[in-house]
């Protein structure tokens, strides 16, 4: 790798999990970069020890965030090219390094990006939801109340939402999605990349049945829709009425139908009962 003779921060893709998704040109820049700093270097070692690897790391997390950044300026000013990479994928993608771009901009300081795997990207391909349009979120935050708070805001937004969370919060978030979001098709990716991949696609109500869930997360919410443009509401209570002539009691079938599709069971049910009172059942 030729790097310029202008000292250069340059913000490398780390893999997901898969090692071997690794490019010559990430494993090319953090060998010849001189310092490459790190959210934890316990993690970092694992990838530069597996290839062989020997830069010098300095740590660059949400603690220490400011005085790392003038930490870095200085190594920059000093002639020295730096590498920047998270734990794994992209870094400034839900992790630190915002206040460090724009330094290093204002500065003049050259900046190159070097591509890689993101999971966000991964599990949304694969969702099975729309990806003409969408919006990465990343974490709601970690107080209820908040996270709420957000979800009411996004409740309204008609493209596909990419979430991250963390295992320990995923059961209460997707409670949290399905009472403020509605019943909406989602997908559910974890540990993306590694052995243990694994996709759960389906409602969120459904997805809320999910328990002891590990790894890494990410979520995918189908965007907000028009009821009267998402479904044929006719088609449903055809469905509804199928259920009900093979023994369902309305209410389950209303149910069943509404979770299937995302569908208000409200706005289902009353249409139902508007159908049989116009039939004069």
């Amino acid at each position: 790798m030729s790097l310029s003779n202008k000292a250069t921060l340059f913000l490398v893709a780390t893999p997901i999990g898969n090692l071997s998704e690794v490019s010559d040109r990430t494993l090319d820049t953090l060998r010849n970069v001189d310092v490459i700093a790190c959210e934890d270097t316990r993690n970092t070692i694992k990838l530069l020890s597996h290839f062989d690897i020997h830069t010098r790391m300095i740590t660059y997390h949400n603690f220490n965030e400011e005085e790392s950044a003038r930490g870095i300026i200085k190594l920059l000013e000093e002639g020295n090219n730096v590498a920047l990479v998270s734990d794994a994928g992209y870094p400034l993608i839900s992790d630190p390094g915002y206040l460090l771009v724009n330094a290093v901009i204002e500065k003049g300081f050259r900046i190159v990006t070097v591509s890689g795997p993101n999971a966000g990207l991964n599990a949304l391909v694969a969702s099975g939801l729309n990806t003409n349009h969408y919006l990465f979120y990343g974490f709601l935050n970690a107080k209820t109340s908040q996270a709420r708070k957000e979800l009411e805001e996004l409740k309204t937004f008609p493209y596909t939402i990419i979430f991250y969370e963390a295992p320990h919060r995923i059961e209460k978030t997707l409670k949290l999605m399905h009472e403020v979001l509605g019943d909406r098709k989602a997908c559910l990716a974890r540990e993306l990349t590694k052995v243990h991949e694994e996709y759960h696609r389906g409602t969120l109500s459904e997805l809320c049945e999910l328990h002891e869930l590990k790894g890494e997360m990410v979520l995918i919410v189908e965007g907000y829709k028009k009821e009267s443009e998402e479904t044929d509401i006719e088609q449903l209570l055809d469905e509804v009425e199928e259920l009900v002539a093979d023994g369902e009691r309305s209410k389950q079938a209303v149910n069943q139908i509404s979770s299937r599709y995302g569908f208000s069971k409200n706005v289902l049910y009353n249409a139902y009962l508007k159908r049989k009172d116009e039939r004069g059942e």
